[in-house]
């Protein structure tokens, strides 16, 4: 059974399960996704405090959980990298350094949507 390709619920079942693997791995391996979930923790009752409309609590909400998604992304871009070697390469470089810039634009991303959101706000 394992050998044969799942589909229907069987399939969704599985890829639960190997979404839950994922989630706990990055969780346990990666200080980076655990520090954004504070962040996450903090900001998402902030969301539903200071957003005014259901579109700006979504998408302050939605912003801080791309974070989470480009960090899911990073990690699987190093672990893919390690796993072919540890030496030093520029490809490998290349690869973990676009990483890391995606999850810092990311969380750029977080700051220019609260920003313009609250800031006139504040304003008012």
């Amino acid at each position: 059974m394992e050998n044969q390709k799942k589909s229907g619920i069987n399939h969704f079942i599985h890829a639960i399960k190997w979404s839950l693997s994922g989630l706990k791995a990055t969780y346990c391996d990666e200080a980076a996704f655990r520090q954004e979930l504070v962040l996450l923790a903090v900001c998402l009752p902030l969301a539903f405090w200071l957003g005014q409309t259901p579109t700006e609590i979504v998408l302050m909400i939605g912003s801080l959980l791309m974070v989470l998604i480009v960090e899911f992304l990073n990690t699987a871009i190093e672990a893919a990298v390690d796993r072919i070697g540890t030496e030093q390469h520029p490809l490998s470089k290349k690869a973990k350094d676009a990483g890391s810039a995606a999850v810092m634009f990311a969380i750029l991303n977080v700051l220019f949507t609260w920003g313009m959101i609250l800031i006139p706000q504040i304003n008012r």
